[in-house]
């Protein structure tokens, strides 16, 4: 589905992240990202989602060059995103709004995603008068209701609590298996790159030249967390991180 061939990306003045770089993304593959900080791992994603541009080389999805933001594709952040002044069901709905589609099909979809999410009850409340969680889980809401088939997301449970975190990772997983996503996550929690990658690219102190890649096929389950495939799929990751820190 999505093939990053040749990449070379520095910002302004900088550094080159990505030099030559190729990496590839199966129809339906769930991927973590990790690496040190400043490795480069927001910068690929944002070059994912077409918020910036490769210098050289190019990345292609389904086949066609990526040369601007693609319907298609999902992104959610951590600090959500959400509109202040608009509703838990105004937010959700403010991109079927943007897509003009009609009021009954607009407000069917939200209901849906609302009820989907566990968030029907809180439909009428404020960004403010909501938990991290169900601030997430909205922003999570808005995303699907848009139907992507490529889900990008960044940092997207490190604000919230452990057992916050753990219950919407066990989400993203659920979600992840109905509706035949495929998914990039980009995360500092080596803990939640192997709970959430089946497989996982380590990504290291830039400039990134060569594809590092962990294959972590058992994961997927909420009791992963417990076996000992996952505590040592945890020290292989973090052995590679620690291994990249220092050029």
């Amino acid at each position: 589905m999505v093939e990053v061939d040749e990449l070379c990306f520095s910002y302004q003045m900088g550094s080159p992240i990505f030099v030559d770089f190729n990496w590839s993304i199966a129809q339906g593959e769930r991927w973590s990202v990790i690496g040190p900080s400043g490795c480069g791992k927001t910068t690929l994603l944002y070059l994912l989602a077409a918020l910036l541009l490769p210098a050289s080389g190019k990345i292609n999805i389904d086949g066609s060059p990526l040369t601007k933001p693609r319907l298609a594709t999902g992104l959610i952040l951590q600090e959500y995103g959400l509109l202040p002044w608009a509703s838990a069901f105004d937010n959700v709905s403010l991109g079927l709004k943007v897509r003009q589609l009609d009021k009954k099909r607009i407000v069917r979809i939200t209901q849906k995603w609302l009820s989907q999410l566990g968030i029907k009850a809180v439909s009428n409340h404020y960004p403010s008068e909501l938990s991290g969680g169900q601030r997430q889980r909205v922003a999570i809401a808005r995303t699907l209701a848009l139907k992507p088939d490529l889900l990008l997301m960044d940092e997207p449970f490190a604000s919230l609590d452990a057992l916050t975190r753990e219950d919407l990772q066990n989400l993203i997983i659920k979600l992840w298996e109905t509706m035949s996503l495929t998914m990039v996550l980009v995360t500092h929690n080596i803990e939640e790159a192997v709970f959430l990658g089946k497989r996982i690219l380590v990504l290291q102190h830039p400039p990134n030249t060569k594809t590092i890649v962990v294959e972590n096929t058992g994961s997927g389950y909420s009791e992963y967390r417990k076996t000992s495939d996952f505590t040592q799929r945890c020290k292989e990751v973090r052995e590679l991180v620690e291994r990249s820190i220092s050029p």
